[in-house]
Formats: structure tokens, C-alpha cells, sequence
């Protein structure tokens, strides 16, 4: 396997972050998850403008790299057609202390690929209990190198026999899962929270959004108990949910209707011109 870390592809077990890169050191840097299919990434923009956005946010200045070329110089390498990329982007070395030094160090860019993961199937759910999503933080919005509240709501789904946990914001209503967007559909209609919520902005949110109507709805547990059809995006793919704390769920006609998207195909364009573009 070979990576691209700051400018030159090297074999994986021989490339280096030094000890005092703060990415390593503070979690101080952003990354981007983008699924590829033949050479193509999927929704390459919305993962670029919202790397952009996280990195203004955290006043990182990003190199002024060709990124498209860096993808596929990573993708061309390690010989993938079907592949997950994941582009990690942090403050690079400097010396201690949480104050980014003045000038700023040179970021370090680091592009992994691996092959894409089999399809994992429907997703057994539960709520978390050990930690919430802080609506309130700008950072709930960012993908940053800090997961911990995520690795905490996966490490209890383990625990307690499920694939997945979904996070509740401080106000007890649904923000995501501990790597997804969250969907339910109700009556036909199609809800997710909003991004003020707690929620990070998804690409394959995004996604689904722009291609049927979804209503940003703040969400209780109550609400998805009551839902016909919950179901779950993140960069990878939409994988329909179950079961939640023990309630059953039947897989919907919505998520498999949208499955495609992942892959950044319009499973509904045809559709949307035999309607005169209604939906």
C-alpha cells in the first residue's frame, strides 16, 4: 500500500508524522472520508468545500494543493477501483502548548486508500446513554481528528450487542449516530434533524436532500419509535436501521430507492423529468 504524505506517494509502513505534529498531539486537523468508483470520488465538491469550511473554522490555512490530482495519484497507486480515501489535514509540527504558533507550521497532508467495505447491512441501533453530541460547539459541525465521543457511543453499541448508537444533543432530542446522518420517515414524509442540532452536514446528507423533499425536524427518541423507516448516510453509503433499543424496523422503500447516491448517481433523475422536475 502506498499513501501521498506531504507531496510524494511513499510506501505506507515507511512514511513518518514526526512526535510533535499537533494532529497527533492535540487532534488539531480535519479529514475527509470519500468513497471511489473507477477513479471517480463521489460528491468530491461538497467533501471539499466542507474540509474548506472546518479549516476556516479552525483558522488552518490549507495548502494550495490540486486535490482532485492527489486523489487519484493515491487511487492510480494502490491499484483500487472501488476504494475508501480518507484526506487527513493537520496544523502540522510545532512546539507544545494549545496557542498555534505564529507564523503557522507547514500543514501535513496525509491521503490514505483502502478497498471499499462490503456492503455491512441493515444496522441494529441503540441510543447512547454515555455521552451527547454538544449542539452548542461550532466543532459538532467539523470533521475533526477528535472522535472520542463517537469512539465512546460505538464502544457502548459493542457492548450492548448493536451495530450503531445514536447521539442525543444536550437537549435530549437526536443529533446523528456515531458516524452517520440520521433519516426517519413518517407518513411519507422525509425528516432529519437539523444541522443546529447537533448534527455534522454529511455529504450523502446533502445528497439526499437535494434530490427528495426532507424536512429538518428536531427529533425525540419518541419520534423515531414512530417512524415507518429509519435510515442512516454517511460518505460510504445508506444503510437502513432495524432496530432501535429493541423495537423492530422493517428495511424501507426510501433508502434502497436512494442507495445509488452514495455513489454519486441520481437514482431519481428519470423519474424527476417524467414529472416535469416536481419531485
Amino acid at each position: 500500500m502506498r499513501v501521498w504524505l506531504d507531496g510524494a506517494l511513499v510506501a505506507a509502513d515507511a512514511a513518518r508524522i514526526a512526535p510533535g505534529d499537533r494532529g497527533l498531539t492535540l487532534g488539531d486537523g480535519l479529514f475527509e472520508t470519500m468513497l471511489a468508483v473507477d477513479g471517480r470520488v463521489a460528491h468530491l465538491e461538497a467533501h471539499l468545500r466542507r474540509l474548506r469550511a472546518g479549516a476556516a473554522l479552525l483558522r488552518l490555512a490549507l495548502p494550495p494543493l490540486d486535490w482532485p490530482a492527489v486523489l487519484a495519484a493515491t487511487l492510480e497507486a494502490n491499484g483500487l477501483t472501488r476504494a475508501a480515501l480518507r484526506l487527513t489535514v493537520t496544523r502540522g509540527v510545532a512546539a507544545r502548548g494549545l496557542l498555534p504558533p505564529t507564523p503557522p507550521p507547514a500543514p501535513t497532508v496525509l491521503v490514505t486508500a483502502a478497498a471499499a467495505p462490503p456492503d455491512p447491512g441493515p444496522a441494529r441501533c441503540v441510543v447512547a446513554t454515555i455521552t451527547r453530541r454538544n449542539e452548542h460547539s461550532p466543532l459538532s459541525g467539523v470533521k475533526s481528528l477528535n472522535a472520542l465521543d463517537n469512539i465512546l457511543a460505538k464502544l457502548e453499541a459493542a457492548d450492548r450487542g448493536a451495530d450503531d448508537a445514536l447521539l442525543r444533543n444536550t437537549a435530549g432530542r437526536i443529533a446523528e449516530s456515531s458516524l452517520a446522518n440520521v433519516f426517519a420517515v413518517t407518513g411519507g414524509i422525509v425528516h432529519t434533524p437539523p444541522l443546529a442540532e447537533g448534527a455534522l452536514p454529511g455529504t450523502l446528507r446533502g445528497a439526499v436532500m437535494a434530490r427528495c423533499r426532507v424536512r429538518e425536524t428536531p427529533l425525540a427518541v419518541a419520534d423515531l419509535a414512530r417512524a415507518d423507516e429509519i435510515f442512516l448516510t454517511n460518505s460510504l453509503g445508506i444503510r437502513p436501521v432495524v432496530s432501535l433499543d429493541g423495537r423492530g424496523f422493517a428495511p424501507g422503500p426510501v433508502a434502497a430507492s436512494l442507495a445509488a447516491l452514495a455513489e454519486g448517481e441520481d437514482p431519481w433523475a428519470a423519474r424527476r423529468a417524467d414529472s416535469g422536475n416536481r419531485l
